[in-house]
């Protein structure tokens, strides 16, 4: 099942959700055709460096971030991709590589590529890498409050 903290919090805030079981998939295009969802929907969640704290970055997963346009956003020219090492415990009760965006129960900053913010739903890994959670766009978004911006290129 996905994590409890998550769905705890959906649940406190009365949000309906689907959970998606898999087989095992680890990258995001072969979590998408496991579970039958489009690339366009199926959200990746990228961890990053940004001025010296953890962030999330959320993107469509047919998509690639774009680290310039991450770094003009963030205006900070010190914005690297993470190493597991550095995030892996910030996120106890997930799979490395496996953490739904939800940087705000965690206590980061939350910037989704605003591709994303044309589609109804949103579907994303919930913890493990053989569920996903899928839920309403307008839900997500209001929850979590990300900045949305354009961050990707196309694959």
């Amino acid at each position: 099942m996905p994590i409890r903290r998550l769905r705890d919090f959906l649940d406190s805030h009365h949000i309906r959700y689907f959970v998606i079981s898999h087989s095992p998939a680890y990258t995001a295009q072969e979590i998408a055709a496991a579970a039958h969802v489009s690339g366009k929907e199926l959200a990746k969640t990228v961890m990053v460096s940004a001025g010296g704290k953890m962030a999330m970055v959320v993107l469509p997963a047919s998509r690639q971030l774009d680290f310039e346009l991450l770094r003009a956003l963030c205006g900070t020219a010190d914005v690297a991709l993470a190493e597991e090492k550095e995030f892996g415990g910030l996120f106890p009760e997930c799979e490395i590589g496996a953490m739904p965006p939800f940087g705000n129960l965690y206590g980061m900053e939350v910037y989704v590529d605003d591709e994303l913010d044309e589609e109804h739903d949103i579907t994303f890994n919930a913890g493990a890498h053989t569920e996903l959670l899928k839920m309403s766009w307008s839900d997500y978004r209001r929850l979590v409050n990300p900045l949305i911006a354009r961050l990707s290129l196309k694959l």
